[in-house]
């Protein structure tokens, strides 16, 4: 299996360097890519990923055609920013009421499928401090170059780690251990959880989503799962950071990860079925407690109405 995991690193591992401009706009042809940024309370950052976006890729470059901010609840004015930097702003409750609201990352970008046309989505996090416009083509560069390619992740150096193999702390003591226990053909995933990534929408649309912070991670193991390990690519897209959150939320995001990935593992009897509990903090100026709510998963979202 460490063999097996070698060989896809070596075909399906590389850098954003690997394509000019010119290169990916003659491969985009006639395809269409959106930008999706899914955003809760980053007012302070949004309107900065959302403006270098439009300058570089929409306006100079001609590589991406929308970018839309999809606003999971925000309190702050995240709305209003993202909308005078140039995007396309919705909030996820309004987008298929119909369908139910689920405050959670998983559900943003579930729903953006529903206002958004590009046949390649990119997704790139609201929260970036350290980060360059290079990731859109670098994630891009082989899903235009390669049409076996469904699914591509970035992955990269972040300040105060040693080189671009440190994940965050959920990336190396939840998720890398889980792959490697569970799921190892994936094992050669170097950041797992990075939230610049990039699909083919039909792929997408066929995928059930989990609510939240598991998206990332019930994707791989999905593609994998439905179109083997080598429809999945990763990307080395140079430094990147952003704001950090608390070890109670990011206690919640493990056991969201957790419950995604037994739920899809052979050694859960009924993955169907499953309904394990996330634990999520109480919110600000309330005593800490830990308090049980559902861990659900969106279907997959076809028909687009």
């Amino acid at each position: 299996m460490a063999a097996e995991t070698d060989d896809w690193f070596a075909r399906r591992t590389h850098r954003w360097q690997d394509w000019s401009l010119d290169e990916l706009r003659g491969a985009k042809g006639d395809t269409t890519v959106s930008l999706v940024v899914p955003a809760r309370n980053e007012a302070a950052t949004v309107g900065d990923v959302v403006t270098r976006c439009r300058e570089a890729l929409m306006e100079t470059a001609a590589l991406v055609d929308e970018i839309v901010v999809i606003d999971s609840d925000s309190t702050d004015g995240t709305y209003e920013i993202a909308t005078d930097a140039g995007a396309v702003v919705h909030r996820a409750a309004e987008i298929r009421p119909e369908l139910g609201a689920y405050v959670g990352k998983g559900e943003a970008m579930w729903k953006s499928l529903f206002v958004t046309r590009g046949d390649i989505t990119v997704f790139m996090d609201a929260d970036l401090t350290e980060w360059d416009t290079h990731f859109v083509p670098g994630l891009l560069g082989p899903l235009l170059t390669d049409p076996t390619v469904q699914l591509v992740k970035g992955f990269y150096e972040r300040p105060g780690e040693v080189g671009a193999y440190d994940g965050g702390r959920v990336t190396e003591l939840v998720a890398r251990p889980l792959i490697a226990l569970l799921f190892p053909p994936l094992a050669g995933l170097v950041q797992p959880l990075a939230g610049e990534w990039a699909v083919r929408r039909d792929h997408f649309a066929g995928l059930e989503v989990p609510t939240g912070y598991a998206v990332e991670l019930a994707a791989l193991i999905d593609t994998w799962r439905t179109r083997g390990v080598d429809a999945i690519a990763q990307v080395d897209l140079g430094r990147r950071d952003h704001s950090h959150q608390s070890l109670l939320d990011l206690g919640a995001m493990a056991t969201q990860i957790l419950t995604a990935a037994w739920a899809r593992s052979s050694r859960s009897h009924h993955a169907d079925e499953i309904a394990l509990t996330q634990y999520l903090p109480a919110p600000d100026g309330v005593t800490p407690s830990r308090s049980a709510v559902p861990v659900t998963e969106r279907p997959p979202a076809a028909p687009l109405l």
